[in-house]
């Protein structure tokens, strides 16, 4: 499903996607330029995903900034928001989007697997954040979204640690909401059920086991990254100005409960 970012206008806007190569973070670097907003795209290892990323949202007439960094480590973050300001001197949106999910049985995780979701999963938008945070405090003036899960509210058998790092996410949103308020940044959390994404493809390549999935959603649909991306949009635009510390559940109905 193609969405159309015609009715929000972010010009002038600057945004960090982080895992904006890929997926959720795609679609929505794609979306938020086709809106008008400069996006700088963030990446780990895929510089040819991130390099067809950066063509579509100069396709679009913004400027495409490719930042390549390991969220898990302080100092390659702090180096990547630095390339930011001295491009922009402004960062005015952040999509906290980068994540892994991984296989844990609890009795037999390994303590590095545990710690690698940990790592990236929570410290990443950590640093992420605490890096971001101090230019949108210059202009006061930010749009904060982190992609948790429904998994943070109902848990993950089998996954327990990643379900345990979104769980802490919406935490982290809720407080930071009430924190960060007096300097006009807003922060949200958008929560995912099942999506059509790279993370998905292994699991998916099952197609009994993702029939079974699509059945178990109320909407009978899988949706694309493009559906995701879309609430993400609302939420760093002036149409959701006076929202703020909210989980926006986006699962076709799988999971009915607030955040």
């Amino acid at each position: 499903m193609r969405h159309s970012g015609v009715m929000i206008k972010l010009e002038g806007k600057k945004a960090l996607i982080t895992g904006g190569a890929r997926g959720i973070g795609r679609a929505t670097s794609i979306l938020l330029a086709e809106a008008g907003a400069d996006v700088a795209i963030h990446y780990k290892d895929n510089s040819p995903a991130a390099q067809e990323v950066k063509k579509v949202v100069e396709g679009f007439g913004r400027d495409g900034l490719l930042c390549q960094a390991d969220i898990s480590k302080r100092d390659q973050v702090e180096k990547m928001v630095n390339e930011i300001a001295n491009r922009w001197n402004q960062l005015d949106i952040l999509v906290n989007n980068a994540g892994i999910w991984t296989y844990g049985a609890m009795g037999n995780m390994p303590e590095e697997v545990w710690r690698e979701t940990m790592a990236v999963n929570l410290d990443g938008v950590y640093y992420v954040t605490n890096a971001a945070v101090q230019l949108m405090k210059v202009n006061q003036q930010g749009w904060i979204v982190n992609v948790a899960s429904t998994a943070a509210v109902r848990g993950e058998a089998f996954h327990s640690h990643y379900a345990a790092s979104k769980g802490a996410l919406v935490s982290l949103t809720k407080s930071l909401a009430v924190e960060l308020a007096p300097d006009n940044i807003r922060v949200n959390c958008v929560a995912p059920g099942w999506a059509d994404t790279d993370m998905c493809t292994e699991v998916f390549s099952d197609s009994a086991y993702k029939e079974k999935v699509r059945q178990s959603i109320p909407l009978k649909r899988i949706p694309a990254p493009e559906d995701i991306a879309g609430p993400i949009l609302f939420l760093v635009s002036d149409l959701a100005v006076h929202i703020t510390g909210e989980i926006l559940n986006v699962n076709g109905g799988s999971v009915l409960c607030g955040g």
